[in-house]
């Protein structure tokens, strides 16, 4: 017997189709029912890559007891919060405020039949465990406070509607005047928190947080502050030495249990890669490190392989387990390494990923980091570097073609629009700075497969799945893939490009502006009726989609001169501000549009014959430029908002423009570089 879960397209919802739970998708079938029958429902929120989400499947929802007691109290519905982040913000923000901890996966709400949370927490065992009560338990109390209990249920529901509200910025004082202290109030907060020995933000458990590593790295480099470079530059170095980096297969895992990036929970994330491989390129153009680079071309590699569709969109992620255990398909034993390797290699790469020591997995696997610089191998052993690092080569060769052999883990194969907008600004802009060519047609790939499949009739959708594009797409469905247009259309320009930009920034203005208090909502104004419209600035695993919508209509109004489009970016920073004011690192994005909004990015346009602005474009890539925009424009196209219809001359000609301002042409390379160094 199967469920209703087995007609959907969420790989996460099939994974619960054959579960003896009368599993239902979010719906008004569902509703429905619950309203009929006055039933309590069971939200049940996770993603197909979980860990925790596999366990409490495995223990509960697979039990025929467990299931039974289910299906007699409440009305199950499960969700895939990858497909439905709306949901996951609403309820997440609830479970804080009943729970007063900090949520996660799997979330488990129990809400009244009119969606109202009165009870929740995240993965319960089946039995009394880990200091929490058994899940079994868990149903038989809540069940019976619902039936005896109603008044209590209803009076704090009241208190959690008006907590709620609370959480959506809708006035702004007349007299704000956007200034840059939030900016070095973000940075000094950062620094605070930065960990020097082993970088990152913060203790155990640690995320890489790329929104507040970028803005280190850019208001370092503007401002000259050298320790909010070192923020980032230290932490990606730690980063790409530890096992949260796949030093096999390239990419990255969601986050490292430890303080030392050593141990990762082993889900490989598309929304982090995306933006770290953009953060690396940011790192190898400033510093022009070997180690940033070589982790721009090994993620870059491990996205066209793993992860990119024969249709084009880029797939959302890898499983943390594999044959039921987490890591098992990257943890490795001494003896196979030995078997797999010869002497010399094994010299080399035992010393270099720390199999010499104990074994750093549940006390019997070794998990591959960089536990001693190459060089210091390379002494220790009495040989060059050069031969050390063709040994490790080597190595690293073997051991991920055995990797290969191994069952590998669940691919959740399902197309966000969103996600792939991170993606595909992370490869654009990582194939211009690099040169690479099949880096750009994989980006180009995806937003084709993306402007052709979920972009319908004027509709941006959220998702697509063996054949079928569904939901309304979401803020950061539009505000990411305009950010990404934005970033492809500076690696070859593209007057279909710069039309889907165009669609994409009406559609957010249209459907999801507040027109009267500013600021963008989560969900279109024809979204389903949910118990919060929430309007969020704070940047999470992604970055804000407020904060990349400010940023991104800012650069987009400047570059095709819409002043709308400027005003709508300022009405969010004015509404946000406030926030900023109070805890700015917490809203990073918003920090960089807002120092955008103080020094107008620069914009560059290039004008010329294709073959003689190749070579000025190719330069001007080489260099970490925070808040420039490079535009190549051929002689002959027509058809251009006015603010890029610059006159065509003989030769190449750089048009320099800051906000409003702008230079006379430029037609010697000498000149631009000062230009731009000014």
């Amino acid at each position: 017997m199967v469920n209703r879960l087995a007609q959907e397209t969420s790989p996460y919802l099939r994974q619960h189709a054959d579960n003896p739970v009368q599993w239902y998708p979010w719906g008004e079938e569902a509703l429905r029912l619950a309203r009929a029958d006055n039933k309590p429902i069971l939200l049940s929120i996770g993603y197909s890559a979980c860990h925790w989400c596999h366990v409490m499947a495995h223990e509960s929802f697979e039990d025929p007891e467990i299931a039974a007691a289910m299906n007699r109290n409440f009305v199950n519905i499960k969700v895939d919060r990858e497909e439905r982040p709306d949901l996951d913000q609403i309820y997440q923000t609830a479970h804080h405020m009943i729970t007063q901890r900090s949520g996660g996966w799997p979330l488990t709400m129990f809400l009244t039949p009119d969606q109202k949370p009165f009870f929740g927490g995240t993965y319960f065992p089946k039995q009394p465990r880990y200091g929490l009560p058994g899940f079994a338990d868990i149903l038989e109390r809540v069940a019976a406070a619902y039936r005896e209990q109603a008044d209590k249920i209803a009076e704090q529901n009241e208190q959690l509607a008006e907590l709620l509200s609370r959480t959506v910025p809708m006035s702004v004082a007349a007299d704000i005047n956007l200034s840059g202290e939030p900016l070095a109030a973000a940075v000094t907060e950062l620094k605070r928190m930065f960990d020097p020995v082993h970088g990152g933000l913060g203790g155990a458990p640690k995320f890489p947080h790329p929104a507040e590593l970028e803005l280190c790295l850019a208001r370092g480099v503007v401002t000259d502050d050298e320790r909010a470079r070192q923020v980032t530059l230290h932490t990606l170095r730690k980063m790409a030495e530890g096992g949260i980096y796949d030093q096999l297969g390239g990419g990255f895992c969601r986050y490292s249990v430890d303080e030392q990036w050593a141990i990762p929970h082993f889900e490989k994330m598309l929304y982090d890669n995306g933006p770290l491989l953009r953060l690396y390129v940011h790192a190898w153009l400033a510093t022009g490190e070997p180690l940033f680079r070589r982790v721009c071309e090994e993620t870059a590699q491990w996205v066209m392989r793993e992860m990119q569709s024969p249709e084009g969109g880029y797939y959302s992620s890898l499983d943390a387990d594999s044959e039921h255990e987490e890591g098992k398909f990257y943890v490795w034993s001494q003896e196979e390494v030995a078997r797999l390797l010869s002497d010399e290699e094994y010299a080399v790469a035992g010393a270099c990923y720390g199999l010499d020591r104990p074994p750093n997995f549940e006390g019997r696997h070794w998990h591959l980091r960089i536990a001693k610089p190459l060089e210091r191998v390379a002494d220790a052993l009495g040989i060059s570097t050069a031969l050390a690092r063709d040994r490790l080569d080597s190595a690293r060769a073997k051991l991920w073609q055995a990797r290969e052999r191994r069952i590998r883990p669940g691919r959740d194969e399902k197309i966000l629009t969103s996600w792939n907008g991170l993606m595909i600004q992370g490869m654009a802009y990582a194939g211009r700075a690099l040169g690479r060519e099949d880096w750009l047609a994989s980006a180009r790939k995806a937003t084709h497969f993306l402007r052709a499949t979920l972009w319908r009739d004027g509709r941006l959708l959220a998702t697509y799945k063996d054949g079928k594009a569904h939901l309304n797409a979401y803020l950061d469905d539009h505000a990411f893939l305009l950010a990404a247009l934005l970033e492809l259309m500076q690696s070859g320009f593209s007057r279909e490009d710069m039309e889907f930009a165009q669609d994409l920034a009406e559609a957010m203005l249209t459907r999801f502006e507040d027109e009267r208090s500013g600021a963008f909502f989560f969900t279109s104004r024809d979204h389903e009726p949910l118990i919060l419209r929430p309007k969020p600035g704070f940047d999470n695993a992604t970055p804000s989609g407020n904060g990349t919508a400010a940023l991104a209509l800012q650069r987009f109004g400047h570059l095709i001169g819409e002043p709308r489009y400027l005003r709508s970016a300022e009405r969010t920073l004015r509404l946000f501000f406030p926030q900023l004011q109070q805890h700015a690192s917490g809203f990073s994005t918003l920090c960089l549009a807002l120092a955008e909004a103080i020094t107008p990015p620069t914009i560059v346009l290039l004008r010329g014959l294709d073959a003689d602005i190749v070579s000025w474009s190719r330069q001007l890539a080489q260099r970490y430029r925070p808040a420039t925009l490079m535009l190549c424009i051929p002689d002959g196209a027509a058809g251009l908002p006015a603010a890029m219809d610059k006159p065509q001359r003989r030769g190449v000609n750089a048009w320099v423009c800051r906000g409003v301002e702008c230079l006379p042409p430029i037609d010697q390379w000498a000149e631009l570089e000062r230009a731009l160094a000014a």
